[in-house]
């Protein structure tokens, strides 16, 4: 077994903003593993807010490389565990290189990674297209280049029931609102009413991860279902979400990967939470990964790659109506020539 990784830049068609940072290039880090003619690619980008920078996610890759290409582990379970310790620090790096193993394991067990998995992708729920914060005009600009029946629009600033307003002249669209931290229990209580009315699924994460108290408030009293983004990062958060929020969103990133990913979603469900998946604006070669978990999942926002510029990558191919998967086995996303 082989491992390499490569620093990749991902150019978004417009700067991306959210309550906490903008960005116009996102930074994304490559895994590959190669043994026996088979591959397998994993991604992970980085994320200052996270403290994940490329710099210490590759030290972190490189330290593991004797775990990994010695071979003494058998499936990507196997190898995550063995890997606890030394990704302690950096769930990013362990989510790539669990994203490679995946990709090369069911390889070379000849079948797509959702035939594994038992998964039938026609059963994969409708993604969100992300709106990211900016002035009104430039939204709605946005929503017109991309017509999509589901939006999911960032909020965080001090007049966000004015933007929903306003968008909502402009779409007959489901809108779905992520605060990211944002709001006040009181503020996110006062604004579902409204918001409620205004065809919006849910809120995502209106207030800090450790306000605990106001999210007793917001779960008891809001109109709309909140869901975790922030407060559940690792498999021991979805438990304490359980009362507190009626869904969680798992960040492949995040929580180090598809085989932690996986735990999160079957703890959800067995607690009668609704679940989902989200992407961190990776390239084709992680959002290919999440489509192929996607059966399991209520809500899912893969989207990261329908805002890139220019795509690293080819896999899968989203459409309103259809979910496309590359022909070949694992994952099955490839890297583009440079």
């Amino acid at each position: 077994m082989k491992l390499s990784f490569s620093v990749l830049d991902l150019p978004l068609k417009h700067t991306f903003t959210i309550a906490h940072q903008s960005r116009d290039v996102q930074d994304t880090i490559i895994v590959k593993l190669e043994e026996n003619g088979y591959f397998g690619l994993g991604e992970t980008t980085t994320n200052p807010f996270y403290g994940m920078t490329a710099e210490n996610i590759c030290n972190k890759l490189e330290s593991a490389t004797d775990l990994v290409e010695k071979g003494g582990w058998h499936s990507p379970e196997e190898l995550w565990d063995l890997g606890k310790g030394i990704f302690e620090d950096n769930p990013f790096a362990q989510c790539a290189l669990d994203m490679a193993a995946w990709d090369i394991f069911t390889k070379k067990q000849g079948k797509k990674l959702y035939e594994y998995l038992g998964l039938n992708p026609k059963n994969i729920p409708l993604t969100n297209f992300t709106i990211g914060i900016d002035s009104i005009e430039k939204m709605v600009a946005k929503m017109k280049e991309v017509d999509w029946p589901l939006y999911k629009i960032k909020l965080g600033t001090e007049h966000d029931l004015e933007i929903i307003r306003e968008l909502r002249k402009h779409t007959s669209s489901t809108f779905r609102i992520d605060a990211n931290c944002a709001w006040t229990a009181e503020q996110a209580i006062r604004y579902s009413e409204e918001l409620a009315k205004l065809n919006v699924e849910f809120m995502e994460q209106p207030l800090g991860k450790d306000d605990l108290e106001g999210m007793k408030e917001v779960y008891q009293y809001s109109k709309l279902p909140v869901i975790a983004d922030e407060s559940c990062i690792v498999e021991s958060d979805v438990k304490k979400c359980h009362g507190l929020f009626h869904g969680i969103n798992v960040k492949l990133v995040k929580a180090g990967g598809i085989t932690p990913g996986l735990r999160m979603i079957h703890e959800a469900k067995s607690l009668g939470m609704k679940t989902m998946v989200g992407c961190m604006t990776e390239s084709s070669v992680g959002i290919t990964a999440i489509a192929h978990i996607a059966p399991l999942l209520d809500y899912v926002d893969m989207d990261g790659a329908m805002l890139l510029s220019k795509d690293i990558a080819i896999g899968v191919e989203i459409s309103p109506g259809e979910v496309r998967f590359p022909e070949s086995k694992g994952i099955g996303a490839v890297l583009l020539d440079k």
